[in-house]
Protein backbone atom coordinates (compact mmCIF):
# COMPACT_ATOMS: atom_id res chain seq x y z
CA UNK A 1 0.00 0.00 0.00
CA UNK A 2 1.61 3.50 -0.34
CA UNK A 3 2.47 6.39 2.31
CA UNK A 4 -0.42 8.15 3.65
CA UNK A 5 -2.27 10.17 2.01
CA UNK A 6 -2.34 14.41 2.27
CA UNK A 7 -4.29 15.81 5.75
CA UNK A 8 -3.97 12.20 7.08
CA UNK A 9 -3.84 12.42 11.18
CA UNK A 10 -0.58 11.81 12.97
CA UNK A 11 0.10 9.90 14.15
CA UNK A 12 -2.51 7.47 13.75
CA UNK A 13 -5.36 6.20 15.89
CA UNK A 14 -4.05 2.92 15.86
CA UNK A 15 -1.06 3.50 18.01
CA UNK A 16 -2.25 6.72 20.04
CA UNK A 17 -3.42 4.23 22.74
CA UNK A 18 0.17 3.29 23.20
CA UNK A 19 1.63 6.40 23.24
CA UNK A 20 0.76 6.89 26.76
CA UNK A 21 2.99 3.95 27.76
CA UNK A 22 5.57 4.67 25.75
CA UNK A 23 5.69 8.12 27.70
CA UNK A 24 5.79 6.87 30.78
CA UNK A 25 8.68 3.92 30.67
CA UNK A 26 10.50 6.85 28.24
CA UNK A 27 10.10 9.48 31.31
CA UNK A 28 11.51 6.60 33.50
CA UNK A 29 14.18 5.62 31.16
CA UNK A 30 15.40 9.17 31.11
CA UNK A 31 17.17 9.05 35.09
CA UNK A 32 15.71 12.77 34.83
CA UNK A 33 13.76 14.41 37.61
CA UNK A 34 12.46 16.69 35.12
CA UNK A 35 11.18 14.32 33.02
CA UNK A 36 9.25 12.34 35.39
CA UNK A 37 7.48 14.70 37.23
CA UNK A 38 6.37 16.84 33.89
CA UNK A 39 4.50 12.99 32.94
CA UNK A 40 2.81 12.38 36.28
CA UNK A 41 2.26 16.04 36.28
CA UNK A 42 0.33 16.55 33.32
CA UNK A 43 -3.02 16.21 34.88
CA UNK A 44 -3.32 18.99 36.50
CA UNK A 45 -2.48 20.50 39.78
CA UNK A 46 -5.50 18.89 41.81
CA UNK A 47 -3.91 16.13 44.42
CA UNK A 48 -7.27 14.82 46.17
CA UNK A 49 -8.27 11.70 45.86
CA UNK A 50 -11.24 12.69 44.97
CA UNK A 51 -10.12 12.76 41.29
CA UNK A 52 -10.65 9.75 38.97
CA UNK A 53 -9.73 7.86 35.90
CA UNK A 54 -6.23 8.60 34.40
CA UNK A 55 -6.00 12.08 35.87
CA UNK A 56 -6.19 11.00 39.77
CA UNK A 57 -4.27 7.83 39.07
CA UNK A 58 -1.42 10.16 37.74
CA UNK A 59 -1.56 12.13 40.39
CA UNK A 60 -1.34 9.65 43.17
CA UNK A 61 2.19 9.39 42.58
CA UNK A 62 4.50 11.30 44.24
CA UNK A 63 5.96 12.37 41.45
CA UNK A 64 2.89 13.53 40.44
CA UNK A 65 2.17 16.05 42.87
CA UNK A 66 2.18 19.79 42.66
CA UNK A 67 5.37 21.53 43.34
CA UNK A 68 4.39 25.06 43.61
CA UNK A 69 7.54 25.86 45.25
CA UNK A 70 11.45 25.74 44.56
CA UNK A 71 11.81 24.20 47.65
CA UNK A 72 9.27 21.50 46.81
CA UNK A 73 11.36 20.58 43.66
CA UNK A 74 14.60 20.41 45.38
CA UNK A 75 13.30 17.64 47.59
CA UNK A 76 12.50 15.49 44.78
CA UNK A 77 15.30 13.14 44.95
CA UNK A 78 15.39 10.31 42.07
CA UNK A 79 17.47 6.88 42.24
CA UNK A 80 17.82 5.55 38.26
CA UNK A 81 16.89 2.23 38.89
CA UNK A 82 14.97 2.35 35.49
CA UNK A 83 18.00 2.96 33.69
CA UNK A 84 20.16 0.72 35.42
CA UNK A 85 17.69 -2.57 35.02
CA UNK A 86 17.94 -1.20 31.01
CA UNK A 87 21.55 -1.20 31.06
CA UNK A 88 21.98 -4.73 33.21
CA UNK A 89 19.74 -6.12 30.99
CA UNK A 90 21.67 -5.35 28.06
CA UNK A 91 24.75 -6.46 30.13
CA UNK A 92 23.16 -9.92 30.33
CA UNK A 93 22.62 -9.96 26.95
CA UNK A 94 25.53 -8.76 25.01
CA UNK A 95 28.91 -8.16 27.37
CA UNK A 96 29.90 -10.58 25.63
CA UNK A 97 29.89 -10.04 21.22
CA UNK A 98 27.74 -13.37 19.72
CA UNK A 99 29.07 -15.88 17.24
CA UNK A 100 27.83 -15.74 13.88
CA UNK A 101 28.67 -18.90 11.63
CA UNK A 102 27.22 -19.38 8.03
CA UNK A 103 29.71 -22.19 6.21
CA UNK A 104 28.64 -21.27 2.82
CA UNK A 105 30.00 -19.56 -0.01
CA UNK A 106 32.08 -16.23 1.40
CA UNK A 107 29.38 -15.92 3.82
CA UNK A 108 31.67 -16.00 7.17
CA UNK A 109 34.03 -13.58 5.74
CA UNK A 110 31.24 -11.42 5.23
CA UNK A 111 29.49 -11.88 8.71
CA UNK A 112 33.16 -11.32 10.52
CA UNK A 113 33.34 -7.98 8.81
CA UNK A 114 29.62 -7.04 9.92
CA UNK A 115 30.77 -8.07 13.51
CA UNK A 116 31.46 -5.37 15.58
CA UNK A 117 29.37 -2.59 14.49
CA UNK A 118 26.72 -5.19 14.46
CA UNK A 119 27.30 -5.82 18.44
CA UNK A 120 27.65 -2.17 19.23
CA UNK A 121 24.26 -1.41 17.86
CA UNK A 122 22.89 -4.48 19.35
CA UNK A 123 23.50 -3.74 22.34
CA UNK A 124 22.47 -0.63 22.44
CA UNK A 125 19.14 -1.38 21.05
CA UNK A 126 18.74 -3.94 23.85
CA UNK A 127 18.63 -1.40 26.31
CA UNK A 128 16.05 0.49 24.54
CA UNK A 129 14.05 -2.90 24.24
CA UNK A 130 14.21 -3.85 27.90
CA UNK A 131 12.85 -0.13 28.94
CA UNK A 132 10.07 0.50 25.98
CA UNK A 133 9.27 -3.57 25.38
CA UNK A 134 11.30 -3.66 22.15
CA UNK A 135 12.82 -1.77 19.49
CA UNK A 136 13.45 -2.36 15.67
CA UNK A 137 16.73 -2.69 13.88
CA UNK A 138 16.94 -1.79 10.35
CA UNK A 139 19.21 -3.23 7.49
CA UNK A 140 20.37 0.36 5.83
CA UNK A 141 22.97 0.90 3.32
CA UNK A 142 24.30 4.11 2.00
CA UNK A 143 27.57 3.95 -0.59
CA UNK A 144 29.17 7.44 0.68
CA UNK A 145 28.89 6.36 4.30
CA UNK A 146 30.05 2.61 4.37
CA UNK A 147 31.05 -0.19 1.74
CA UNK A 148 28.95 -1.94 3.45
CA UNK A 149 25.14 -2.75 5.06
CA UNK A 150 24.87 -1.92 8.41
CA UNK A 151 21.98 -1.81 11.01
CA UNK A 152 20.46 0.76 12.71
CA UNK A 153 17.85 0.85 15.85
CA UNK A 154 14.49 2.33 15.94
CA UNK A 155 12.55 3.51 19.26
CA UNK A 156 8.91 2.33 19.18
CA UNK A 157 7.29 5.09 19.37
CA UNK A 158 8.63 6.51 16.40
CA UNK A 159 6.48 3.77 14.15
CA UNK A 160 3.13 2.42 12.73
CA UNK A 161 3.83 -1.57 12.94
CA UNK A 162 1.42 -3.82 10.84
CA UNK A 163 1.00 -7.57 12.29
CA UNK A 164 0.22 -10.84 10.71
CA UNK A 165 -0.29 -14.06 13.24
CA UNK A 166 2.02 -12.11 15.29
CA UNK A 167 4.60 -11.15 12.50
CA UNK A 168 5.68 -8.12 11.68
CA UNK A 169 4.34 -7.90 7.58
CA UNK A 170 4.85 -3.81 7.19
CA UNK A 171 5.85 -0.72 9.09
CA UNK A 172 5.86 2.41 8.70
CA UNK A 173 8.58 4.26 10.81
CA UNK A 174 8.79 8.38 11.03
CA UNK A 175 10.84 11.29 12.30
CA UNK A 176 10.09 14.49 12.96
CA UNK A 177 12.49 15.99 11.41
CA UNK A 178 12.22 19.67 11.75
CA UNK A 179 9.34 22.14 13.76
CA UNK A 180 9.07 25.68 12.95
CA UNK A 181 6.25 27.25 15.33
CA UNK A 182 3.36 25.56 14.40
CA UNK A 183 4.94 24.04 11.06
CA UNK A 184 6.21 20.08 11.47
CA UNK A 185 8.03 18.57 8.81
CA UNK A 186 8.25 14.59 8.52
CA UNK A 187 9.66 11.99 7.26
CA UNK A 188 8.05 8.96 6.51
CA UNK A 189 9.45 5.51 5.49
CA UNK A 190 7.09 2.66 5.15
CA UNK A 191 8.39 -1.05 4.95
CA UNK A 192 6.81 -3.34 3.20
CA UNK A 193 7.07 -7.11 0.90
CA UNK A 194 5.87 -6.74 -2.66
CA UNK A 195 3.87 -9.33 -4.77
CA UNK A 196 7.19 -11.40 -4.91
CA UNK A 197 7.91 -11.30 -1.23
CA UNK A 198 10.75 -8.96 -1.64
CA UNK A 199 11.21 -5.90 0.58
CA UNK A 200 9.83 -2.21 -0.80
CA UNK A 201 10.95 0.86 0.58
CA UNK A 202 9.22 3.41 0.03
CA UNK A 203 10.30 7.26 1.32
CA UNK A 204 8.07 10.74 2.03
CA UNK A 205 8.07 14.00 3.24
CA UNK A 206 5.48 15.71 4.44
CA UNK A 207 4.65 19.33 5.68
CA UNK A 208 1.73 19.90 7.94
CA UNK A 209 0.97 20.58 11.81
CA UNK A 210 1.60 18.97 15.18
CA UNK A 211 -1.52 16.45 14.21
CA UNK A 212 -1.64 16.38 10.87
CA UNK A 213 0.73 14.74 7.97
CA UNK A 214 -0.04 17.99 5.84
CA UNK A 215 1.09 17.83 2.54
CA UNK A 216 3.43 15.59 0.29
CA UNK A 217 6.56 18.26 -0.29
CA UNK A 218 9.84 16.69 -2.84
CA UNK A 219 12.35 14.75 -0.84
CA UNK A 220 14.93 17.47 -2.12
CA UNK A 221 12.91 19.86 0.29
CA UNK A 222 14.75 19.21 3.25
CA UNK A 223 18.64 18.21 3.92
CA UNK A 224 17.86 14.99 6.06
CA UNK A 225 15.97 13.64 2.78
CA UNK A 226 17.51 15.51 0.05
CA UNK A 227 20.11 12.22 -0.76
CA UNK A 228 17.32 9.84 -0.99
CA UNK A 229 15.88 11.41 -4.07
CA UNK A 230 18.51 10.12 -6.20
CA UNK A 231 17.54 6.40 -5.43
CA UNK A 232 13.73 6.53 -5.47
CA UNK A 233 11.50 6.63 -8.23
CA UNK A 234 8.61 8.30 -9.06
CA UNK A 235 6.53 7.20 -6.26
CA UNK A 236 9.33 7.49 -3.53
CA UNK A 237 10.05 3.46 -3.64
CA UNK A 238 13.72 2.78 -3.73
CA UNK A 239 14.85 1.03 -6.68
CA UNK A 240 17.10 -1.23 -5.93
CA UNK A 241 18.27 -3.82 -3.07
CA UNK A 242 14.53 -5.74 -3.16
CA UNK A 243 15.47 -9.02 -1.79
CA UNK A 244 13.68 -11.27 -0.24
CA UNK A 245 11.92 -10.36 3.11
CA UNK A 246 11.73 -7.07 5.10
CA UNK A 247 14.31 -5.09 5.68
CA UNK A 248 12.93 -4.35 9.43
CA UNK A 249 12.59 -6.64 12.22
CA UNK A 250 11.24 -5.94 15.82
CA UNK A 251 12.42 -7.74 18.91
CA UNK A 252 10.09 -7.87 21.80
CA UNK A 253 11.54 -7.80 24.81
CA UNK A 254 9.83 -10.27 26.95
CA UNK A 255 6.34 -11.95 25.88
CA UNK A 256 3.50 -12.01 26.86
CA UNK A 257 1.58 -9.23 27.46
CA UNK A 258 0.04 -9.16 30.77
CA UNK A 259 -0.70 -5.34 31.07
CA UNK A 260 -4.06 -2.99 29.54
CA UNK A 261 -2.10 -3.69 25.87
CA UNK A 262 -2.86 -7.58 26.18
CA UNK A 263 -6.03 -6.95 24.50
CA UNK A 264 -4.70 -3.94 21.87
CA UNK A 265 -4.43 -4.97 18.16
CA UNK A 266 -0.95 -3.70 18.01
CA UNK A 267 0.41 -3.34 21.15
CA UNK A 268 -0.59 -7.40 21.90
CA UNK A 269 2.17 -7.93 20.29
CA UNK A 270 4.92 -5.36 20.78
CA UNK A 271 6.27 -6.90 23.80
CA UNK A 272 6.46 -6.19 27.39
CA UNK A 273 9.20 -3.80 29.20
CA UNK A 274 10.98 -4.59 32.39
CA UNK A 275 9.36 -1.95 34.30
CA UNK A 276 5.70 -3.02 33.72
CA UNK A 277 4.23 -3.35 36.76
CA UNK A 278 7.16 -1.77 38.78
CA UNK A 279 6.39 1.67 38.28
CA UNK A 280 4.63 2.25 41.44
CA UNK A 281 7.45 0.59 43.35
CA UNK A 282 10.20 3.28 41.71
CA UNK A 283 8.08 6.02 42.15
CA UNK A 284 8.42 4.63 46.10
CA UNK A 285 11.38 3.90 46.14
CA UNK A 286 12.20 7.99 45.04
CA UNK A 287 9.86 8.68 48.04
CA UNK A 288 11.72 7.32 50.72
CA UNK A 289 14.98 8.05 49.29
CA UNK A 290 13.79 11.67 48.96
CA UNK A 291 12.95 11.48 52.57
CA UNK A 292 16.00 9.85 53.69
CA UNK A 293 17.89 13.24 52.12
CA UNK A 294 14.82 15.22 53.52
CA UNK A 295 16.44 14.15 57.09
CA UNK A 296 19.89 15.04 55.75
CA UNK A 297 19.17 18.53 54.96
CA UNK A 298 16.66 19.06 58.23
CA UNK A 299 19.54 17.11 60.50
CA UNK A 300 22.74 19.58 59.92
CA UNK A 301 23.85 20.84 63.13
CA UNK A 302 23.11 24.74 63.85
CA UNK A 303 24.02 26.69 66.38
CA UNK A 304 21.21 29.61 67.40
CA UNK A 305 22.54 32.53 69.53
CA UNK A 306 21.14 35.97 71.12
CA UNK A 307 21.00 38.95 68.84
CA UNK A 308 23.26 40.80 71.45
CA UNK A 309 26.19 37.95 70.33
CA UNK A 310 25.70 39.00 66.58
CA UNK A 311 28.30 41.33 64.95
CA UNK A 312 26.86 44.53 63.20
CA UNK A 313 27.96 44.59 59.57
CA UNK A 314 26.53 47.95 59.35
CA UNK A 315 23.42 49.76 58.80
CA UNK A 316 21.19 47.62 55.83
CA UNK A 317 23.79 44.99 55.66
CA UNK A 318 22.38 42.73 58.88
CA UNK A 319 24.27 40.82 61.51
CA UNK A 320 26.23 37.82 61.27
CA UNK A 321 28.27 35.18 63.91
CA UNK A 322 31.61 34.18 63.05
CA UNK A 323 31.67 30.46 63.94
CA UNK A 324 35.35 30.26 63.38
CA UNK A 325 36.52 33.27 65.72
CA UNK A 326 38.54 31.52 68.73
CA UNK A 327 38.83 35.08 71.22
CA UNK A 328 36.10 37.56 71.34
CA UNK A 329 36.41 40.94 73.22
CA UNK A 330 34.03 40.97 76.90
CA UNK A 331 30.50 40.90 76.20
CA UNK A 332 28.49 44.01 77.81
CA UNK A 333 25.10 41.98 78.51
CA UNK A 334 23.33 42.00 81.38
CA UNK A 335 23.35 38.17 82.34
CA UNK A 336 21.27 36.89 85.30
CA UNK A 337 23.30 34.53 88.41
CA UNK A 338 22.15 31.48 86.37
CA UNK A 339 22.69 32.60 82.63
CA UNK A 340 25.18 30.57 80.64
CA UNK A 341 26.48 31.25 77.26
CA UNK A 342 23.40 31.18 75.98
CA UNK A 343 24.51 30.13 72.32
CA UNK A 344 22.56 26.97 71.83
CA UNK A 345 23.60 23.74 69.35
CA UNK A 346 20.91 21.90 67.55
CA UNK A 347 21.03 18.52 66.26
CA UNK A 348 18.16 16.95 64.71
CA UNK A 349 17.86 12.74 64.16
CA UNK A 350 18.49 11.54 60.69
CA UNK A 351 16.81 8.27 60.78
CA UNK A 352 19.47 6.28 58.54
CA UNK A 353 18.95 2.74 59.44
CA UNK A 354 14.62 3.27 59.15
CA UNK A 355 15.70 4.69 55.59
CA UNK A 356 18.19 2.15 54.48
CA UNK A 357 15.99 -0.79 54.83
CA UNK A 358 13.03 1.11 53.03
CA UNK A 359 14.99 1.95 50.23
CA UNK A 360 16.58 -1.24 50.25
CA UNK A 361 13.13 -3.30 50.05
CA UNK A 362 11.49 -1.57 47.90
CA UNK A 363 14.71 -2.13 45.43
CA UNK A 364 14.57 -5.59 46.03
CA UNK A 365 10.99 -5.88 45.07
CA UNK A 366 11.45 -4.01 42.21
CA UNK A 367 14.34 -6.13 40.49
CA UNK A 368 12.26 -9.54 41.48
CA UNK A 369 9.11 -8.08 39.67
CA UNK A 370 11.24 -6.95 36.99
CA UNK A 371 12.53 -10.60 36.42
CA UNK A 372 15.97 -10.27 38.11
CA UNK A 373 18.32 -11.50 41.04
CA UNK A 374 19.32 -8.35 43.18
CA UNK A 375 22.75 -9.72 43.35
CA UNK A 376 23.06 -9.20 39.84
CA UNK A 377 23.01 -5.28 40.68
CA UNK A 378 24.80 -5.49 43.22
CA UNK A 379 22.01 -5.43 46.06
CA UNK A 380 22.66 -8.19 48.98
CA UNK A 381 26.55 -8.87 47.74
CA UNK A 382 28.70 -10.46 50.57
CA UNK A 383 32.03 -9.01 47.89
CA UNK A 384 33.28 -13.13 48.25
CA UNK A 385 34.72 -14.32 45.32
CA UNK A 386 32.64 -16.89 43.20
CA UNK A 387 33.04 -19.78 40.85
CA UNK A 388 30.69 -19.22 37.88
CA UNK A 389 28.57 -22.32 38.87
CA UNK A 390 27.76 -20.80 42.15
CA UNK A 391 27.10 -17.34 40.27
CA UNK A 392 24.60 -18.89 37.96
CA UNK A 393 22.67 -20.46 41.43
CA UNK A 394 22.96 -17.10 43.06
CA UNK A 395 21.45 -15.29 39.93
CA UNK A 396 19.31 -17.90 38.65
CA UNK A 397 16.28 -15.46 38.25
CA UNK A 398 18.40 -12.96 36.12
CA UNK A 399 19.51 -15.86 33.86
CA UNK A 400 16.07 -17.66 33.50
CA UNK A 401 15.34 -13.79 32.08
CA UNK A 402 17.96 -13.81 29.69
CA UNK A 403 17.70 -17.23 28.64
CA UNK A 404 13.62 -15.89 27.73
CA UNK A 405 14.99 -12.85 25.91
CA UNK A 406 17.57 -14.62 23.49
CA UNK A 407 15.05 -16.93 22.63
CA UNK A 408 12.95 -14.00 21.11
CA UNK A 409 16.35 -12.32 19.91
CA UNK A 410 18.28 -15.27 18.12
CA UNK A 411 16.22 -15.43 15.09
CA UNK A 412 15.79 -12.08 14.70
CA UNK A 413 19.44 -11.37 14.70
CA UNK A 414 19.60 -14.39 12.36
CA UNK A 415 17.47 -13.16 10.40
CA UNK A 416 18.45 -9.34 10.07
CA UNK A 417 22.11 -11.01 9.06
CA UNK A 418 20.71 -12.95 6.36
CA UNK A 419 19.01 -9.90 4.98
CA UNK A 420 22.49 -7.98 5.42
CA UNK A 421 24.14 -10.49 2.91
CA UNK A 422 21.27 -10.52 0.35
CA UNK A 423 21.98 -6.45 0.69
CA UNK A 424 25.72 -7.03 0.16
CA UNK A 425 25.24 -9.05 -2.74
CA UNK A 426 22.97 -7.07 -4.81
CA UNK A 427 23.81 -3.55 -3.58
CA UNK A 428 27.50 -3.60 -3.18
CA UNK A 429 28.06 -6.30 -5.41
CA UNK A 430 29.97 -8.60 -3.52
CA UNK A 431 30.57 -12.00 -4.69
CA UNK A 432 30.67 -15.46 -3.12
CA UNK A 433 27.84 -15.24 -1.09
CA UNK A 434 25.29 -17.79 -0.76
CA UNK A 435 21.87 -14.89 0.02
CA UNK A 436 19.70 -17.62 1.38
CA UNK A 437 22.12 -19.46 3.52
CA UNK A 438 20.67 -19.36 7.27
CA UNK A 439 22.85 -17.48 9.50
CA UNK A 440 23.44 -19.42 13.23
CA UNK A 441 24.16 -17.15 16.06
CA UNK A 442 25.25 -18.50 19.20
CA UNK A 443 24.97 -16.12 22.89
CA UNK A 444 28.46 -16.36 24.75
CA UNK A 445 28.47 -17.45 28.54
CA UNK A 446 27.68 -14.25 30.45
CA UNK A 447 29.19 -15.21 33.59
CA UNK A 448 33.14 -17.41 32.75
CA UNK A 449 34.99 -19.22 35.48
CA UNK A 450 38.56 -17.64 36.36
CA UNK A 451 41.50 -18.66 34.04
CA UNK A 452 43.38 -20.04 37.06
CA UNK A 453 39.75 -22.15 37.73
CA UNK A 454 39.36 -23.36 33.93
CA UNK A 455 43.44 -24.06 33.68
CA UNK A 456 43.23 -26.31 37.09
CA UNK A 457 40.30 -28.10 35.13
CA UNK A 458 42.05 -28.84 32.25
CA UNK A 459 45.37 -29.92 33.93
CA UNK A 460 42.97 -32.64 35.87
CA UNK A 461 41.55 -33.80 32.38
CA UNK A 462 45.40 -34.48 31.18
CA UNK A 463 46.39 -36.27 34.46
CA UNK A 464 43.38 -38.50 34.47
CA UNK A 465 43.88 -39.04 30.34
CA UNK A 466 40.23 -38.27 29.86
CA UNK A 467 40.38 -35.34 27.14
CA UNK A 468 42.15 -35.00 23.98
CA UNK A 469 44.83 -31.65 23.42
CA UNK A 470 41.71 -30.35 21.24
CA UNK A 471 39.09 -30.99 23.92
CA UNK A 472 41.31 -29.53 25.79
CA UNK A 473 42.08 -26.02 23.90
CA UNK A 474 38.51 -26.03 23.15
CA UNK A 475 37.50 -25.70 27.47
CA UNK A 476 40.32 -23.49 27.36
CA UNK A 477 39.62 -20.78 24.51
CA UNK A 478 35.99 -21.52 23.57
CA UNK A 479 36.30 -17.91 21.42
CA UNK A 480 39.06 -20.30 19.13
CA UNK A 481 37.76 -21.51 15.61
CA UNK A 482 38.59 -24.59 13.87
CA UNK A 483 42.18 -23.64 12.21
CA UNK A 484 43.24 -21.48 14.86
CA UNK A 485 42.57 -25.18 17.65
CA UNK A 486 44.08 -26.94 14.64
CA UNK A 487 47.50 -24.55 15.18
CA UNK A 488 47.85 -24.63 18.63
CA UNK A 489 47.47 -28.36 18.36
CA UNK A 490 50.09 -28.92 16.25
CA UNK A 491 52.32 -26.88 18.17
CA UNK A 492 51.87 -28.18 21.94
CA UNK A 493 52.69 -31.60 19.80
CA UNK A 494 55.84 -30.36 18.27
CA UNK A 495 57.10 -28.71 21.37
CA UNK A 496 56.38 -32.27 23.25
CA UNK A 497 57.95 -33.98 20.65
CA UNK A 498 54.76 -36.52 20.29
CA UNK A 499 53.94 -37.77 16.95
CA UNK A 500 51.41 -40.16 17.66
CA UNK A 501 48.99 -39.96 20.67
CA UNK A 502 45.67 -41.40 21.06
CA UNK A 503 44.80 -39.39 24.25
CA UNK A 504 46.44 -36.38 22.76
CA UNK A 505 45.06 -36.38 19.36
CA UNK A 506 41.73 -36.46 18.78
CA UNK A 507 38.33 -34.54 16.78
Amino acid sequence: MPLPKNGTTWPPKSVRPLASKFAEWGAWFSAEPKSIARFYQRGGPSTTSRVGGVKGALQRFWWGRPTSQESDTAEQAHIPVASDIATGSSNLLYSEPPVFTCSEGDNQTSLDAYSEDFHRELSAGAEIGAALGGRYHRVTWDRALLGTPFITTINPESAVPEFRYGRLVAVTLWFTVDISGQRYTRHLERHELDTAGNGLIIHGLYEGGADSLGMVRPLTEHPSTAHLAEVVDENGAVRDGRTPGLCVAYVANQTPQRGEWRFDPIGQHLGRSDYDGVEGLMDNLDEAFSSWMRDIRIGKGRVMVPYDYMRDNGPGLGADFDLDRTVYDALNIMQGETAGTQIVAQQFEIRVDEHERTCNDILVHILNTAGYSPSTFGVGGDGVAMTATEVQARERKSFLTRGRKIRIERPAVSRLLTKMLSIDAAIFGTTGLITDAKVTVEFGDNVQDSMLTIATTVETLYRAKSASVRTRLQILHPQWDEPRIDEEVTAILSEDGTVTDPFSIGG
